[in-house]
């Protein structure tokens, strides 16, 4: 498919979209795609399935892996078009975490930190609010289905199941704990900045043919699947805040604002915001300390870039 340019229309408001305006409205838009694929992918897995009659009971999810590489596969697409979409614009951050890493060690004007934060917050929560939009039917047979069930936990009406469609919260196993959550969302963005900054490297094996986004996709599932079901793998705080305040217009109370089950955990709201931020300044400052630095010496010694050794197939000899 050749590529198609819309025409540009000449008219007031144009040297603004040049400058920042258009920069936020970038951020928006891909944060809020990055949402509506995201929180998507989770509102068809726990609401929309069961509730279709496509699960084994109304209140039937998880039975298996499968279910869970549903949802980090969708997250990683997810984070793929979101990317391709603003990132002609401003490289497609779509995370404060990514911000505030870029303006740490980027060079990323810290004027344009706070701007672009708030407009990928702003693009989470309007995202959110069209995926409950499209689900909240789904989303209420569910939450009905489930307080008949004996043992379930109500917040307004509502589960962590269904609340889990739009922001994160920790597992039981952390006994209310926010160190282990946190320190989850800390290993988990600075995973994410390490490939985001190999990717993004020319000086490294570069990612050709405008594959990048899918390849940071790919570092998403894998940061799902390999750390998800801790703390839900926010990563971002962005992703996790925006959702959870619309949550908390919704309806769903305590649950998302401060984040709170009795009994369970309390004033959660905080961790993926603040893990995520500290993640991924760690991760960007691990990437440069042992990868850009030699990379960097290599490049003012001369040394050409060493490529493996190929090994030649010969013909066997009877």
């Amino acid at each position: 498919m050749s590529a198609v340019t819309a025409p540009l229309k000449t008219g007031l408001g144009l040297k603004r979209l040049g400058g920042l305006w258009g920069e936020c409205a970038a951020e928006f838009l891909g944060t809020c795609v990055l949402i509506l694929f995201g929180d998507g992918v989770v509102a068809m897995a726990v609401a929309a399935l069961p509730a279709s009659g496509r699960a084994e009971t109304s209140t039937t999810i998880f039975l298996a892996s499968g279910d869970w590489l549903l949802i980090t596969w969708g997250w990683a697409f997810a984070v793929c078009f979101g990317v391709y979409i603003a990132g002609g614009v401003t490289g497609a951050h779509l995370n404060p975490a990514v911000t505030l890493a870029f303006a740490v060690r980027r060079k990323f004007p810290w004027r344009k930190v706070l701007p672009y934060s708030l407009a990928q917050v702003v693009g989470a929560f309007v995202g959110a609010a069209l995926v409950w939009w499209n689900y909240h039917d789904s989303i209420n047979a569910y939450d009905h289905a489930a307080a008949a069930k004996a043992g379930t936990v109500l917040v307004n009406g509502h589960t962590n199941a269904t609340f889990s469609i739009f922001a994160t919260f920790p597992s039981g196993a952390f006994h209310g704990s926010m160190w282990g959550p946190l320190l989850d969302q800390i290993i988990g963005t600075a995973l994410l900045l390490l490939c985001i900054a190999a990717v993004v490297d020319a000086r490294n094996t570069i990612v050709k043919a405008n594959l990048g986004p899918l390849v940071i996709g790919f570092a998403v599932a894998a940061i799902g699947m390999s750390f998800g079901a801790n703390a839900g793998y926010a990563i971002n705080p962005a992703r996790d805040l925006g959702p959870r305040l619309f949550a908390g217009l919704a309806g769903f109370g305590k649950l998302a604002l401060p984040g709170s089950v009795p009994g369970s955990f309390s004033n959660y709201m905080w961790v993926p915001i603040v893990g995520p931020l500290i993640g991924g300044v760690i991760g960007i400052v691990v990437y440069d300390l042992l990868i850009g630095k030699v990379l960097d010496v290599r490049a003012q010694l001369g040394e050409p870039h060493e490529e493996p050794e190929k090994v030649t197939e010969t013909d066997d000899e009877d």
